[in-house]
């Protein structure tokens, strides 16, 4: 099973995200057993000096440089098709402030080595305290955003730590089997960012591979740090943009009735909720997304930039 480890690769996306958490990232992929020419790190326009400092502190990666932020998807489908391209047999897609726990690649990689119908594997992922639960896998939901981050919130303990099938691995922390991603595509590149991950997870799921959560093992995420954390307006934003594009690909009667009674219809409740919270903002933000998806409108990513919107 070891064989498999040694023909994975590894994509760590990057867009103004600091030395050090990218540091840390790309420290435990190489403590995880992986050659720098194994990880393909991929800038998406930085301007803090984050893809030059780790370009000097770990010259051995290969290192995609985009002039401008392309988005999550676009930007991780680079990766994968040069590690794809060099006979790649799975890819893993970690977050750059994401840390793989000691023997969480190597566990992730003899399960789906073990599984041949196996399409998508990923551990439990902490929030960086290690004391509560980012996700234990994604399930469909009905709920805001069409889906649930399993788990999320709450305290980490043995309840999480078996292994369960899921309807997707959140992008945080993905492992991706090779084969899979050529019969279903990689990302969906029109999502931007949010979203993406559930995509693919319908995808693989439609087309009869598998998708685990493997609870034995973890990583540590921050959480939303490219677009400002998770009430963010930039992140509702997003959200509610990729939600329209989800829902035109595999919308059902369940997920268009979830999508109106839980997304559309509160909106101006939720709105008047979030007045003594300050978070009017990512309320509008939200509204904002919803509209622009609606029209179809395709997304510019010079509008996501500080001052594109009056939102942020």
């Amino acid at each position: 099973m070891k064989e498999l480890l040694e023909k994975t690769w590894a994509v760590v996306v990057n867009w103004n995200g600091g030395e050090c958490a990218n540091r840390q990232a790309l420290e435990s992929l190489l403590a995880a057993g992986l050659e720098p020419e194994r990880i393909v790190f991929v800038d998406n326009g930085s301007r803090d000096g984050s893809r030059e400092a780790i370009a000097r502190a770990f010259p051995g990666l290969v290192l995609v440089a985009n002039a401008r932020n392309e988005g999550f998807g676009l930007a991780a489908n680079q990766g994968a098709r040069q590690a794809l391209a060099a006979g790649a047999e799975a890819v893993l897609f970690l977050n750059n402030d994401a840390v793989l726990e000691a023997g969480c690649l190597e566990a992730l990689t003899r399960v789906l080595a073990a599984n041949p119908r196996l399409g998508a594997i990923g551990p439990r992922i902490l929030y960086r305290d290690g004391q509560e639960l980012w996700a234990a896998g994604g399930l469909f939901a009905f709920a805001p955003n069409l889906s649930r981050l399993r788990g999320q919130g709450e305290r980490d303990g043995a309840r999480w730590r078996g292994t369960v099938a899921v309807d997707y691995v959140p992008g945080c922390a993905l492992l991706a089997r090779a084969q899979a991603l050529d019969e279903v595509g990689l990302f969906d590149e029109g999502y931007f960012a949010y979203l993406e991950d559930v995509d693919l997870g319908a995808r693989l799921g439609r087309a009869g591979w598998g998708q685990l959560c493997l609870g034995a093992v973890a990583c540590r995420h921050a959480g939303s740090r490219a677009t400002g954390g998770g009430y963010s307006p930039r992140r509702k934003y997003l959200n509610a943009l990729g939600s329209w594009r989800f829902l035109r690909a595999h919308g059902t009667v369940g997920r268009w009735a979830a999508f109106w009674l839980c997304d559309l219809l509160p909106l101006p409740l939720v709105g008047l909720a979030a007045i003594p919270r300050g978070r009017l903002r990512g309320v509008l933000a939200k509204a904002l997304g919803l509209w622009h998806g609606a029209l179809g409108r395709e997304l510019d990513p010079g509008f996501l930039e500080e001052g594109g919107s009056r939102l942020w």
